[in-house]
């Protein structure tokens, strides 16, 4: 399904783009307005994206642009639209954002999560950091090419997506899977979960790069035993069988596997407190390696190694019956190149009275750390804020990138927001009171501009 929202005609003028106070203005309330629009992800479906689409492409439409809404199911609503480059032999470039949130129970937060409120020079709300901030972002800063009448060097496709919260099938999926020529040219992609400040210890300023990504293995785990009364001795307990697979998985320590961006992130981010250290030498210590960095340890400590942890369980329905069948689910994690040692491993901790399937799966990424486009984005984050050190890593978590590289678009996390000490953005991310500051999404929309409006070569 598929509707066209036609606006005016979009402006021909080169020259760099321009923030103004109006995209000042505008971003923030772009945040707010969006985070009022419930789109809460339930998973399996409960979700309906359809109002924070329309709004979006409203906003594109206003601007000249013209937005495609696209739906594989009703009301789960993606919004496409692609900004002409002044030079058309230039690589396309991709800037996506989903539309839907995580669940907020309102009775846990200090302000309603969906009430985008602005208090004390803070946006709250469910998608204030996850991410409706750079949906808003992207919104204003067209807006501000728009009535300066420029266009940036290269196409710039935009896609607004759903169910990047669950497993992104009518979403990013749908869009690589059945619309792959709204893409067409597209190389590169930025998205979110990078070019955020991080603060360090002794006051120093990081800001990590996504340029990579650890895969998805969800899996659920059946065990199955004999059916019977609870006050008999039972040999072949379902539920038995399973807690021990479970607690096996829970304590087991997965070996080191170093990955060329989380190498890149660990030299980085040693380099930048004064530490010499190779995490490839003979010898090295990794762990050790990680403890020296302080605080800053947190950006790469996850992506070190495969993980997995058990997170749901279901079995039993009555308190004095042993039932046949018991089933246990765990997030799996792996980092490129560790499939093959976490399926391995799985069968060893299962056990032979349980088995295991993934039930949703996606790649992990990587993306070059050396090249003209990581230089770019160190080069716009360092401009307006010369004295922070731009570092890259990989993501614990998957983003809607993982679909995009179906197409062969090579993702980056670069959603910039300057944040001041104290602010934790890692613990924001579905956590409760999720918010984000005015002065971040002004930084944010300078850094966009000045970033999608650069001459860069890729290769």
């Amino acid at each position: 399904m598929a509707d066209a929202i036609n606006g005016g005609s979009w402006g021909s003028g080169g020259g760099s783009g321009r923030v103004d106070e109006r995209a000042l203005e505008e971003v923030v309330r772009f945040t707010s307005d969006l985070i009022r629009i419930d789109t809460t992800n339930r998973g399996a479906g409960d979700c309906r994206e359809r109002p924070a689409a329309e709004y979006v492409a409203e906003r594109l439409a206003d601007a000249g642009v013209e937005p495609l809404l696209l739906e594989k199911e009703p009301g789960r609503t993606n919004v496409v639209a692609r900004i002409p480059g002044t030079d058309p032999g230039a690589p396309a470039l991709l800037v996506h954002g989903h539309l839907d949130v995580v669940p907020a129970e309102p009775a846990d937060w200090t302000v309603h999560p969906f009430s985008g409120e602005v208090r004390d020079g803070v946006v709250w709300g469910r998608g204030a950091i996850d991410m409706k901030n750079m949906d808003a972002m992207v919104l204003a800063t067209v807006r501000a090419w728009a009535r300066a009448g420029v266009r940036p060097p290269r196409d710039v496709v935009l896609a607004f997506t759903a169910d990047e919260e669950d497993q992104a099938v009518p979403g990013a999926g749908f869009l690589a899977d059945e619309h792959a020529e709204l893409f067409e040219g597209c190389t590169v992609g930025i998205s979110e979960s990078g070019a955020y400040t991080f603060h360090a210890d002794g006051g120093l300023r990081l800001y990590p790069v996504g340029a990579g990504e650890r895969g998805s293995a969800w899996l659920k785990l059946t065990a199955r035993g004999t059916a019977g009364h609870g006050s008999k001795v039972n040999a072949r307990n379902a539920v038995v069988n399973l807690a021990a697979a479970i607690a096996r998985i829970g304590e087991h320590r997965w070996p080191v596997r170093l990955t060329p961006t989380v190498c890149a992130a660990l030299r980085g981010i040693a380099a930048a407190q004064g530490i010499d250290a190779d995490p490839q030498a003979p010898g090295t210590d990794v762990d050790e390696l990680l403890a020296k960095l302080g605080k800053a340890a947190a950006l790469a400590a996850a992506t070190v190694r495969n993980s997995a942890n058990p997170t749901m369980l279901d079995a039993g329905y009555k308190i004095n019956v042993i039932p046949g069948t018991a089933v246990g689910f765990v997030d799996g994690r792996t980092v490129p190149g560790g499939e093959e040692e976490f399926r391995t491993t799985m069968d060893l901790l299962t056990g032979p009275d349980v088995d295991w399937e993934v039930y949703h799966g996606e790649v992990a990424l990587q993306a070059p750390v050396d090249g003209p486009v990581f230089a770019r984005m160190r080069a716009s984050l360092e401009h307006f804020d010369p004295e922070g050190r731009v570092v890259p890593f990989c993501m614990s978590g998957g983003t809607d990138a993982k679909q995009f590289s179906r197409l062969g678009i090579v993702g980056y996390g670069f959603s910039p927001l300057k944040l001041p000490p104290g602010f934790d953005y890692q613990a924001l991310f579905h956590g409760v009171d999720e918010r984000v500051p005015v002065e971040a999404l002004h930084f944010g929309v300078r850094v966009l501009d000045h970033f999608l409006m650069d001459r860069f070569e890729e290769a």
